[in-house]
C-alpha cells in the first residue's frame, strides 16, 4: 500500500475497529474526489473544500459513520449529501447499492465524474432535497446523512428505513453530535455519539424534523 493511505489508516485504527470499513477507506482513491489543486492533501485526515460552500468530510468521520451503521454487505443504502461522491464511494465498497442525493446539481455532476474515474459502479445519483430522501427506492437498510440536521432527525428519512434499519446523522443541539436511529419493533431507538462539525442540512418547506 502506498505510504499516504497507510499513514491515514494508522491514524484511523486508533478510533475505528471495523476492518471492512478500514479496507474500504484504503481502497477508495480519495485523490479522485478532491479538486486537482488539493490532491497533495487528499490522504490527510482532514476535510477539504470542494466548491458550492461544501466540503469532502474528514476520513475519520466518514469511517466512523460507516462503522456506526453496522453494515453487513447486502444493504440498499441512501446517502444524503453526495458532495464529491467520496462517502458514497466508501459505502459502495460495503453494501449492495447506494442511492445518493445532492441539492447542488453541479456537485452531483462532478461526483458522477469522480465515481466513474474511481471505477465505482454501484452508486446511483439524484439531484434534490435530501431531507426528503428518495422514497421511490425505499425501504433502505441504512441511511447516511452528511449534513447537520437542526435539533432532530428528518422524519421523512426515518419513514424510509427498513425494519431494523439504521440511520446516522449529525444533529445540531447547540453543538453537533452524531446520532444513530434504529428502526426497532417498538419504534425508533436513538443513540448519541461523538461531536462532529458538518455544514447544515438544507430542507424545503415540506421537511419535518422529529
Amino acid at each position: 500500500m502506498p505510504a499516504a493511505p497507510e499513514r491515514l489508516l494508522r491514524a484511523l485504527r486508533r478510533h475505528v475497529a471495523d476492518e471492512r470499513v478500514l479496507a474500504a477507506i484504503a481502497e477508495v482513491p480519495r485523490d479522485r474526489f478532491v479538486p486537482v489543486a488539493r490532491r497533495e492533501e487528499a490522504w490527510d485526515n482532514s476535510p477539504l473544500p470542494i466548491g458550492a460552500g461544501q466540503t469532502i468530510s474528514q476520513p475519520l468521520v466518514v469511517a466512523r459513520m460507516c462503522e456506526l451503521l453496522h453494515l453487513r454487505g447486502d444493504e440498499l443504502v441512501l446517502d444524503v449529501g453526495t458532495g464529491s461522491g467520496y462517502h458514497a464511494a466508501v459505502l459502495a465498497r460495503l453494501v449492495r447499492h447506494v442511492h445518493s442525493i445532492e441539492l447542488h446539481e453541479e456537485l452531483s455532476r462532478q461526483a458522477g465524474e469522480n465515481l466513474r474515474a474511481a471505477g465505482v459502479g454501484n452508486v446511483t445519483l439524484a439531484v434534490g432535497d435530501g431531507s426528503l430522501g428518495l422514497p421511490e427506492h425505499a425501504p433502505y437498510g441504512a441511511i447516511n446523512v452528511a449534513a447537520a440536521a437542526p435539533h432532530a432527525v428528518p422524519g421523512a428519512l426515518l419513514e424510509q428505513l427498513a425494519p431494523d434499519g439504521r440511520l446516522v446523522v449529525p444533529v445540531e443541539e447547540g453543538e453537533q453530535h452524531l446520532m444513530v436511529a434504529r428502526a426497532a419493533p417498538g419504534g425508533i431507538v436513538l443513540e448519541r455519539f461523538e461531536r462532529v462539525r458538518f455544514v447544515p442540512l438544507v430542507g424545503g418547506d415540506e421537511t419535518r424534523f422529529v
